[in-house]
């Protein structure tokens, strides 16, 4: 950063390596999304199973 050095190929994969090595993703907004769009299921942390909203139209 000082010496004006872009470092965002390392800020990517250090990015990377910390989704890839976190036990629970984010992903509850992409599995939201699909259901929405494609009546998917979506899974659950607190409970067991697939569920699917009714979504308002």
């Amino acid at each position: 950063v000082e010496n004006n050095i872009a470092v965002t190929g390392i800020m990517s994969t250090l990015g990377y390596l910390d989704a890839y090595s976190t036990a629970n993703m984010p992903t509850n907004l992409i599995q939201a999304q699909r259901d929405y769009f494609g009546a998917h299921t979506y899974q659950r942390t607190d409970k067991e199973g697939s569920f699917h909203t009714k979504w308002n139209d």
